[in-house]
C-alpha cells in the first residue's frame, strides 16, 4: 500500500467540469433541480428550528440562567464562520455530499472517509433522537385530548427494561413505585403490561417508526414534495414562535433576568452541547447542491440566512422564557408549553406542544433528505457499494440509499433508546466543522488548483497579528478572573483523583492548546486567512466542552470506519481503479 494514496485528492477543476458536462442527466438519469433560495433557507430553518428550541433550550437555561442567550450568540459567531467556509466550498464545487466532498478536494481520500463515515453516524444518531423526541411529543399531546396509547406501543425496549430495573430495585428497599420518578413509573407499566411472546416482551416505539417511515416515503418519491412539505411545515411553526414571542413579551418580569448568569460561565457552557445541537442542522443544505437551481450563488446565502434567522428567534425566545418565570423552573423537557401552562394560559400551551411535533418533523425531513446524499456521494467515489448511487428512474431520488436510511433510523428508534450517545451528533457536527474551516486554509494556499469562479469566497482578513493577540487575550482574561482554576488544570490532582484520572479528562483542552500554538506560528509565518482559522478553533473548542466519554467514543466509530475502509473502500476507489 503506497501511502500517498490515502491522500489523493479530487480535482476541483474536474468537478466543475463534470457538473457543467452533466446538465442533460438532471431530465433523464440525474437529480432534479428544483431548489430555490427561498426552499433552500426554508430547509436550513426546517432543521435548526427543532429539538433545541422546544426542549433542549430548557434545560440549558435552568444551568446557566438567562445568559444562556449569550451561549446561543457565541455558538452562533462559531457556525458563522463555518457556514462562510461552507458557503465557499458550495460555490467551488457545487456537487452533493456536504463536508465529505469538500475533504476530499482538499485533505485527500483518507480524511474525507473519516468525515463521511462521521457524518453517517451524525445523521443516524441525530435522526434517531428526533423520531424518539417526536413519539414523545406526540404521546403528550395525544394525551391532553384523552388518547391514550398504551405504553408499550410507545415506548422503545431499553428504556422499558432500563426502568423495570430500577423500580424493581426500589421496591426491593421497601419503597413503593410513588418514590420513583414518573419516567420510571411510565417504564415499569410498559414492562407489566407489555405482552409476550415466548420469553420476550413485546415493547417497540411504533410514533417513532411511522413518522421515519412517512419521512422517508416523501423523501423517497422526490425533493419537490419533500420542499414543498418543509416549506408548509416552517411556515406553521415560525407563527408560533412568533406568537409565544409576542403573547410571552407581555408577562416577562425584568427581576427574573437577575442574576443574569447565577452559576457563572461554568453554568453557561454546561448548555454547551445542547446549543449546539440545535444549530448543526445548517450544513444539511450542502447535501442539496445538486438538486438547487443556481447552488454556486442561493447555497451560500441560505446558509447565512437561516443562521442569522434563527439565532435571532433563539436569543429572543431564551430571553422571554427566563423572564417569563424563573430560570431554576425551566429544567424540563416542554418549556415553551410549560410557562404558558403555569400562566393558565392553557389554549397557548396547547398550540405550542401541537407545533412541537411539526418542527420534530421538519427537522427529521431535513436529516433525512441530507443523509442518502452522503452515501450517494461516497458510493459515486466507489468508497461503497454502487448500489447506493443507484437514481430512481422516476422520482430521481437515491432510491437505495433513501431506504437504508430509513432503516437506519427506524429500526433502532423502534427498539432502542441511544439518549448516551447523542452528543455523538454534535462532536460529529463540530469535527466536520473543523475540517471544512481547515480545509479552505488549504484551498486558499493552494490557488493553482481553484477554478475561476464568481462565486462566494471567504472574506479575506490577514491573521498575522490578530491571532497571537486573541490568544494571548484569552490567556489574560483566564487568569484574570480564574486563576486558580488555571492551576489547577496544569497540575496532576483535583483534590479528590489524581494522575491519569484526572489527566484524561483534560487530554481535549491539551489538543486544543497545542492546536491553538501551531495555528499561530502558521499565522504569523503564512498570513493565514482570519475567519477560517477563527472557524476552526471555536469549533474545536466547543470539541473540547463534550468530554472524554463522547471523544472515546467518537474514536471508537472512526476506528471502526478505518477497518471498512482498508478492507474494501480503499481498493475500489475510483481514484485508485483510474491511477
Amino acid at each position: 500500500m503506497n501511502l500517498r494514496n490515502l491522500f489523493r485528492k479530487k480535482d476541483i477543476a474536474a468537478i466543475v467540469a463534470e457538473f457543467d458536462r452533466t446538465e442533460a442527466l438532471h431530465t433523464t438519469g440525474g437529480l432534479v433541480r428544483n431548489l430555490t433560495l427561498r426552499d433552500l433557507t426554508a430547509l436550513g430553518i426546517a432543521a435548526v428550528i427543532g429539538a433545541g428550541i422546544f426542549s433542549t433550550i430548557g434545560n440549558a437555561s435552568a444551568a446557566g440562567g438567562p445568559a444562556v442567550s449569550l451561549l446561543f450568540v457565541f455558538t452562533a459567531l462559531a457556525c458563522a464562520f463555518s457556514a462562510m467556509c461552507y458557503a465557499q466550498f458550495a460555490s467551488t464545487v457545487p456537487v452533493s455530499g456536504s463536508a465529505y466532498t469538500y475533504a476530499y478536494t482538499s485533505f485527500g481520500e483518507l480524511i474525507a472517509w473519516i468525515i463521511g463515515w462521521d457524518l453517517l453516524m451524525e445523521y443516524c444518531i441525530g435522526n434517531i433522537a428526533v423520531a424518539i423526541s417526536w413519539s414523545d411529543y406526540l404521546t403528550s399531546f395525544l394525551s391532553g385530548f384523552g388518547v391514550k396509547m398504551p405504553m408499550y406501543l410507545t415506548m422503545d425496549y431499553l428504556s422499558a427494561a432500563r426502568g423495570h430495573t430500577a423500580a424493581t430495585e426500589l421496591l426491593a428497599q421497601g419503597k413503593t413505585l410513588a418514590d420513583a420518578t414518573p419516567t420510571v413509573q411510565d417504564a415499569y407499566a410498559a414492562w407489566q403490561q407489555a405482552p409476550h411472546l415466548g420469553s420476550m416482551r413485546v415493547i417497540a416505539d411504533l410514533p417513532a417508526l411511522f413518522i421515519t417511515m412517512v419521512i422517508t416515503y416523501l423523501v423517497y418519491v422526490g425533493i419537490k414534495e419533500s420542499k414543498q412539505t418543509a416549506n408548509l411545515l416552517v411556515l406553521l411553526k415560525l407563527l408560533v414562535i412568533l406568537m409565544v414571542i409576542v403573547v410571552g413579551a407581555f408577562y416577562v418580569q425584568p427581576a427574573n433576568w437577575s442574576p443574569f448568569a447565577p452559576n457563572g460561565i461554568s453554568g453557561v457552557l454546561k448548555g454547551v452541547s445542547a446549543v449546539f445541537f440545535a444549530y448543526i442542522g445548517f450544513d444539511a443544505i450542502s447535501t442539496t447542491a445538486e438538486e438547487c437551481k443556481d447552488p454556486q450563488h442561493d447555497l451560500p446565502k441560505a446558509m447565512i440566512y437561516a443562521l442569522v434567522i434563527c439565532t435571532i428567534l433563539y436569543v429572543t425566545i431564551t430571553l422571554v422564557l427566563t423572564g417569563m418565570v424563573p430560570y431554576t423552573e425551566l429544567g424540563i423537557g416542554d418549556p415553551l408549553a410549560y410557562v404558558f401552562e403555569r400562566l393558565n394560559l392553557n389554549i397557548i400551551s396547547g398550540i405550542v406542544a401541537f407545533s412541537a411535533v411539526i418542527a420534530m418533523t421538519s427537522v427529521l425531513l431535513v436529516f433525512q433528505i441530507g443523509q442518502p446524499r452522503i452515501w450517494m456521494s461516497m458510493s459515486r467515489d466507489g468508497l461503497l457499494p454502487q448500489a447506493f448511487s443507484r437514481i430512481h428512474p422516476k422520482f430521481k431520488t437515491p432510491s437505495f440509499a433513501t431506504i437504508v436510511s430509513g432503516m437506519a433510523v427506524g429500526i433502532p428508534a423502534l427498539f432502542m433508546n441511544l439518549t448516551e450517545v447523542t452528543d455523538l451528533t454534535s462532536i460529529g457536527t463540530l469535527f466536520a466543522f473543523v475540517l471544512v474551516c481547515g480545509g479552505i486554509l488549504l484551498i486558499d494556499h493552494d490557488q493553482a488548483r481553484l477554478p475561476g469562479t464568481k462565486g462566494f469566497r471567504v472574506p479575506y482578513y490577514n491573521s498575522k497579528f490578530v491571532l497571537p493577540l486573541l490568544l494571548l487575550l484569552g490567556l489574560v482574561l483566564a487568569l484574570y478572573f480564574n486563576a486558580p482554576g488555571v492551576k489547577q488544570f496544569f497540575s496532576l490532582g483535583d483534590g479528590i483523583n489524581s494522575g491519569w484520572d484526572v489527566v484524561k479528562h483534560r487530554l481535549p483542552m491539551y489538543g486544543f492548546l497545542v492546536v491553538c500554538l501551531v495555528l499561530a506560528y502558521y499565522a504569523f509565518t503564512r498570513n493565514l486567512s482570519l475567519i477560517p482559522v477563527l472557524g476552526l478553533l471555536t469549533n474545536l473548542y466547543l470539541m473540547t466542552e463534550l468530554g472524554i466519554t463522547n471523544w472515546s467514543r467518537f474514536l471508537l466509530w472512526l476506528a471502526l470506519g478505518l477497518i471498512i475502509y482498508f478492507s474494501y473502500s480503499y481498493r475500489h476507489s475510483k481514484l485508485y481503479q483510474n491511477k
